[in-house]
């Protein structure tokens, strides 16, 4: 008995401090605001970081909607920066290939910028070898959203509204948007969009991050990927969609078991720039699964949209010089992109984009993250 009550009282002292050390590593939920510069128009621009009770921090500003910064833990508990991006907003205005951005009013390609609705064609911009990509010149990418601090059972975030106007963009109807971004304390990133017209007009919204769940030490070609899907879309020259919903059998495009996006890339000529169209039906599943194997950090994307657009960093060239001074190379960030078909105002036998007024868009994507 002697024995026993001395090593009962050291296991109760253990166990105490176990306890106090997992309460120590984890935080309150906490939402913050700090200025972030000025757009060429002397425009203020903010900042918000999210952290969750696990010390997941995100940091999102209103210029363009764009997520700046994703600190996430490796096996070892080492935070790390996660997405790719810049220090300020003067380097984002002046050169970024949508790097963490929203995306709008139409996610991707509409061939020659031109589609034809309700018997009237629409020009839009042709910003991209010919075709329309990612709502034009001015996109919702380099907007200023009006921004409003969220706390939700589910964690905290910010609400961006944008009223995208009638002809803006070549785009028709005024188009009054909002975007939910909720860090959750289930180390979930969950983006709700939704949107209503006044008229007819096409939408596809999206978001653009660059990620590298090595934290931009080395480029992505070693992360392995699962995408749950059992046909892509082929393009052509210029990243249109052929029409063709294409298996994925065979192919370097098959990702239905995990793969090492730089196992067959040099079989795709470019690298990667493609939708995949998912499997499972309607509704919030499982789109992509994404590992590094030496972080042990992991990537979820769920959504409720019928594709994935998958962008291995393809244009990336070493001309651009990001956050503390690290040079992206080609493919040292990975895009996915959850999201209608690209040229779907073309394409009738795609999944219509089309919102008319009295119906409501609406989206779910969450990222979530992990280790293993």
């Amino acid at each position: 008995m002697r024995t026993i009550v001395p090593a009962l009282i050291v296991f109760l002292c253990a166990l105490t401090f176990i306890s106090c050390k997992d309460a120590m590593n984890q935080t309150k939920p906490s939402i913050s605001k700090e200025t972030f510069g000025n757009t060429g128009d002397g425009t203020k621009v903010f900042l918000w970081t999210l952290k969750n009770k696990n010390g997941i921090t995100v940091k999102i500003t209103n210029y363009g909607g764009i997520v700046t910064s994703i600190l996430a833990p490796d096996r070892t508990g080492k935070m790390g920066d996660i997405v790719l991006g810049y220090d300020d907003v003067k380097s984002y205005i002046k050169n970024s290939p949508y790097f963490g951005s929203l995306i709008g009013r139409y996610g991707n390609r509409i061939a020659k910028g031109r589609f034809k609705l309700d018997g009237k064609e629409y020009k839009l911009a042709t910003n991209n070898n010919g075709n329309h990509l990612h709502g034009g010149n001015v996109g919702y990418d380099k907007v200023v959203w009006n921004a409003e601090e969220l706390r939700t059972g589910d964690g905290v975030g910010l609400r961006l509204k944008y009223l995208s106007k009638d002809g803006e963009e070549g785009f028709p109807g005024n188009l009054d948007v909002t975007v939910d971004y909720v860090l959750t304390d289930s180390d979930e990133l969950k983006i709700d969009y939704a949107a209503v017209t006044d008229k007819a007009t096409p939408v596809n919204l999206t978001h653009h991050s660059y990620f590298n769940l090595a934290g931009a030490k080395r480029d992505v070609l070693d992360h392995e990927v699962m995408i749950n899907a059992d046909k892509y879309m082929p393009v052509d020259a210029t990243v249109i969609p052929t029409g063709v919903l294409a298996a994925v059998e065979g192919t370097p495009f098959d990702f239905r078991e995990p793969r090492k996006i730089g196992e067959r890339i040099g079989k795709v000529e470019g690298g990667y720039d493609n939708n995949f169209v998912l499997r499972d039906g309607a509704g919030l599943r499982l789109a992509a699964k994404v590992s590094e194997p030496e972080s042990g950090r992991t990537l979820e994307v769920l959504t409720t949209e019928p594709g994935l657009q998958f962008y291995s960093g393809n244009f990336l060239d070493g001309t651009i010089k990001g956050k503390g001074g690290i040079i992206y190379s080609r493919h040292y960030g990975f895009c996915m992109e959850t999201q209608h078909f690209p040229d779907s105002p073309n394409r009738p036998a795609f999944p219509s984009t089309i919102l008319r007024p009295g119906e409501k868009y609406q989206h779910t994507c969450i990222y979530k993250f992990g280790v293993k």
